[in-house]
């Protein structure tokens, strides 16, 4: 396969170049780990810039699409595509990375090499997000990307930055486990249907779609919505993040408002909707409502905020229920 055709495979993993090349690096080595960390995230920055030049917008679907099988007994591949949505997501990904590590450039003095690794390998995580094309894959690149955010927050956060990383990571991944159910649940659903086998592959899916009985539609839709919920996070699954934009280290501040609370609309966009159409029909009334309740809650609390990083929290909240608003309108 040549580089052409994988450059989004190699735009993912690319940030994994650079953790090698800093594993080798002494502690003492601080400025040569800031220099690979802000190299390795810049060239992949240019490395999106490059999808995005030589995506077709006139073209419908998914573009740089890559499948190779991985879990075959079960039919999952390591599948992976972008179209006009998932593209700017991830160019705004590749963007914010190495201006996160420029904006804590001399701030961060503890474990410098740590923090610089996880800052990459949450890059990973967040890229892989936005291009898999295989539920599970997702599922994976969604859990792997709570790891390094977990530890930005827990190490290099705030005085209460225990807290708000074990309240950030428990509130995150039990909706994540439930979509978990989920995914396995519609891969088992599409074994039932006749000349159809186990597969978690989101384009097979979206064909299968259709034939989903509303009762298990709703049970789906609840699960996959109360993980993106959690992530927007919409009304009232928000308490988690006024405590980790607040303790979070500036980078993880940045990276949580401009990229990771993106996610949970992504995922009401790319999953909820064309999956589970009629379920999303159901429901939109009472997202709808919840949405309105953040919007003026959130915006609300953010007016009286002395802190810089709690209005941005808030003034988050607020803005991400108007997204989703949006959505289900």
């Amino acid at each position: 396969m040549t580089p052409t055709e994988s450059i989004l495979t190699i735009t993912i993993f690319f940030p994994l170049a650079g953790v090698l090349a800093l594993l080798v690096l002494g502690k003492e080595k601080t400025q040569a780990i800031k220099l690979v960390g802000l190299l390795t995230s810049t060239l992949t920055f240019g490395l999106s810039l490059v999808l995005f030049f030589q995506f077709d917008s006139a073209v419908s679907g998914f573009q740089f699409r890559q499948q190779v099988p991985w879990i075959e007994g079960l039919n999952i591949s390591y599948h992976v595509g972008i179209d006009g949505m998932s593209l700017l997501l991830l160019l705004l990904t590749a963007l914010l990375t190495p201006l996160a590590l420029l904006g804590t450039w001399n701030s961060v003095q503890h474990r410098l090499k740590e923090y610089t690794i996880m800052m990459l390998l949450l890059e990973v995580g967040m890229t892989g997000v936005f291009a898999a094309l295989d539920l599970f894959l997702f599922y994976v690149f969604w859990e792997a990307m709570l790891i390094p955010m977990y530890f930005i927050i827990g190490i290099w956060g705030g005085p209460e930055k225990v807290y708000a990383a074990v309240k950030f990571f428990l509130f995150t991944l039990f909706g994540s486990l439930l979509m978990l159910v989920a995914i396995l649940a519609l891969g088992y659903f599409a074994s039932t249907l006749p000349g159809k086998m186990f597969t978690t592959d989101l384009l097979e899916l979206y064909d299968l779609a259709a034939q989903i009985p509303l009762g298990l539609q709703t049970w789906m839709f609840l699960a996959f919505a109360l993980s993106f919920a959690i992530k927007v996070p919409l009304f009232p699954f928000h308490t988690w993040l006024p405590d980790a934009h607040v303790q979070a280290p500036t980078a993880g501040s940045v990276i949580l408002a401009g990229v990771l609370l993106k996610m949970g609309t992504y995922g009401f966009v790319r999953f909820c909707l064309p999956l589970f159409t009629e379920a999303s029909i159901k429901f939109i009334p009472a997202l709808s409502i919840l949405a309105v309740i953040g919007i003026v809650y959130g915006g609300l609390v953010a007016m009286v905020q002395t802190d810089m990083k709690k209005l941005v929290a808030y003034s988050s909240v607020s803005h991400l229920d108007f997204v989703v608003l949006g959505i289900f309108s």
